[in-house]
């Protein structure tokens, strides 16, 4: 498993420092935000950047014969589903801002 957290953190001294402009650091592509509103898990946490919502949770897998954009996961039977096939296959847990675009890779992990 790798942790992001300290590039997270980074990522949020440069914006609160104003090194960084929102534009830069808030910038979730469609697809990301689609995914966050609709299956995104909450985290229990306002947003970094805007404090104005809960962030969520997104994870995508990749691995051998899935989409070249990953496939997100939802529900238990989701991983299931990739335990059961052949080939190494990565998570990665994406922290998204439904309301303003933050975004930030979290974690990744193998998927076991």
């Amino acid at each position: 498993s790798v942790d992001y957290r300290l590039a997270r953190d980074r990522t949020i001294r440069a914006y609160t420092a104003g090194e960084a402009t929102r534009s830069e650091v808030c910038d979730a592509q469609s697809e990301l935000m689609r995914n966050a509103r609709e299956c995104g898990t909450p985290l229990g946490l306002s947003c970094p950047i805007c404090r104005d919502a809960e962030v969520v949770q997104v994870t995508y897998v990749f691995g051998p014969r899935l989409p070249a954009a990953g496939r997100c996961m939802v529900t238990d039977a989701d991983y299931e589903r990739i335990r059961r096939r052949k080939g190494r296959f990565t998570a990665y847990d994406v922290e998204v801002c439904p309301s303003c675009r933050w975004n930030h890779l979290l974690r990744t992990n193998p998927v076991v």
